[in-house]
């Protein structure tokens, strides 16, 4: 037998057993166990910006396990088995993937990418009732979720619109469109108004549209830059309490100075 096939029937029967006898395991439902998937998608998250591939590995073993928790309660619910949620993603990827399973031809990458945000429109579409022809299309942008992160959701918004041919068509375009935010968020600062706001989340968008050209992942960037801080800020602490100093009382130039050295390092 397969090994990867015995190794996620064990996991499986694993499941059942769960189910069947720890009190925890059978009290959970699709909505208690949402924000835990939530939660453990983000340690997956940190454990690849680590670089921990072990860590990565433990963390895939929690997200699969939620997965076959998942479909066993929609198997308790009579709503789908996990051999529905297998074929389901199968039939989709072979479907989504003309360039393989069928006679479509792709020059690259960003062929492939748009071909995707195509074919999940043209499903949405054909998912509408016959019976209410006045029901239009639905929209390219409808498959964003509404609770993703606001930066995630920037970067698929402008994913999904790229996908139909609504983009910029060089980086130093989108560069251009940067600037011409920062000068309007500066003019609105300036005056006081109370457009700054608006003006703010304008810049942001276009900076996210920028990184897309780059193919920078902007929520990557933000993170690293984050754990920089943290690593560059905790020296400060240690370093500075070492010397028998304490932040709130040091000057922004003697806490420059350790801020500099932890940059060196």
């Amino acid at each position: 037998m397969d090994p990867r096939l015995e190794a996620f029937e064990r996991l499986l029967n694993i499941m059942d057993d769960l189910r069947a006898k720890c009190p925890w395991d059978k009290k959970q439902t699709l909505e208690t166990l949402r924000p835990l998937t939530i939660e453990e998608t983000y340690e997956l998250g940190d454990a690849i910006l680590k670089g921990d591939l072990q860590e990565v590995k433990g963390e895939l073993g929690d997200l699969l396990l939620h997965m076959v928790f998942y479909a066993k309660i929609g198997e308790e619910k009579g709503a789908f088995t996990i051999t529905d949620v297998l074929n389901t993603i199968c039939e989709k990827l072979i479907r989504r993937h003309p360039h393989i399973y069928g006679d479509v031809k792709v020059e690259g990458e960003e062929d492939v990418k748009a071909n995707w945000e195509k074919i999940k429109l043209a499903e949405r579409r054909n998912g509408n009732p016959k019976d209410r022809p006045e029901e239009p299309p639905p929209s390219v942008l409808q498959g964003v979720p509404r609770g993703l992160p606001s930066l995630v959701k920037a970067i698929r918004i402008q994913d999904k619109a790229r996908g139909v041919g609504f983009d910029w068509e060089h980086a130093g375009q989108v560069w251009q469109k940067v600037n011409e935010e920062l000068a309007e968020l500066k003019h609105e600062v300036d005056a006081g108004s109370d457009k700054q706001a608006d003006e703010l989340g304008d810049l942001l968008f276009s900076i996210v549209n920028y990184a897309r050209f780059l193919k920078i992942d902007p929520d990557e960037a933000l993170e690293r830059t984050n754990r920089k801080f943290i690593q560059r800020f905790q020296y400060l602490e240690a370093e500075s309490r070492k010397d028998g100093k304490k932040l709130g009382e040091m000057s922004l130039a003697e806490m420059d100075v350790y801020w500099e050295r932890a940059k060196r390092l």
